[in-house]
């Protein structure tokens, strides 16, 4: 599936995206917290990147508990950035955020750069390793050194007997979650073919290869895993 048709999809969802996964929120809500440990150091005044930012969960989650921090969000669907700068403006914080409707690595270059960034079930879109690699690279490139990344993807050996054990439970959230057998089914397949479900340690491989150094998991829900990595320290462009 190329960009442009996964960009058409979640322009179509974007309506019905935060109602449609509601029943998920525990996952959410634990990935959040543990977001907060990991980003417990980082400046009062911290710039933080969030790419893929849909609706702005994570967004909002950040910046309700930290009044200063500031916020470019990038997100390639306009009506999910709509959605998401309205939560802001509805929310207040929408004076400490930047929004860019576009992919990565079409915001500017000289845009200041940040001391986090945040990037949640986007990659595993991507399914060239190498232009996956590029991807975190792009992170990278607009992060200051020792910036921090936490990023999130569907992961898992989808040859081994365990994946179709975690692919069955998974399926039964969804169902839970009042997601249409017709979309489950849809789900399976793109999984099968249009969504980069890779083993956990390629996935680090990765963003290692893409200028990150020791990317450690720190959360695993189901299918979804999440790495904490970080920019060395005197790497400069």
């Amino acid at each position: 599936m190329r960009q442009n048709e996964i960009k058409a999809i979640f322009d179509q969802q974007a309506a019905s995206y935060d109602a449609q996964w509601a029943k998920t929120a525990p996952i959410k809500e634990c990935l959040y917290f543990l977001l907060e440990s990991l980003f417990a150091e980082l400046p009062a005044d911290a710039r933080i990147l969030c790419v893929g930012v849909g609706t702005g969960a994570e967004l909002a989650h950040l910046a309700q508990r930290h009044p200063a921090w500031r916020f470019t969000a990038v997100e390639p669907s306009g009506p999910m950035l709509d959605i998401c700068r309205q939560r802001a403006a509805d929310e207040g914080f929408a004076p400490r955020c930047h929004f860019h409707e576009g992919y990565l690595d079409t915001l500017a270059a000289a845009v200041e750069p940040h001391d986090a960034a945040t990037c949640f079930l986007v990659s595993q879109f991507i399914l060239d390793p190498q232009e996956r690699s590029a991807f975190f690279r792009q992170i990278a490139e607009k992060l200051r050194p020792g910036g921090m990344l936490a990023s999130a993807d569907l992961a898992s050996d989808v040859a081994s007997p365990e994946y179709e054990v975690l692919l069955r439970a998974w399926m039964n959230m969804m169902a839970a979650s009042d997601v249409s057998p017709e979309a489950m089914e849809r789900m399976r397949k793109a999984y099968a073919s249009d969504v980069a479900v890779l083993p956990p340690g390629r996935i680090a491989a990765m963003i290692a290869s893409g200028g990150f150094e020791l990317p450690v998991l720190f959360f695993q829900a189901g299918l979804i895993h999440a790495w904490r990595s970080r920019r060395p320290l005197g790497h400069a462009d």
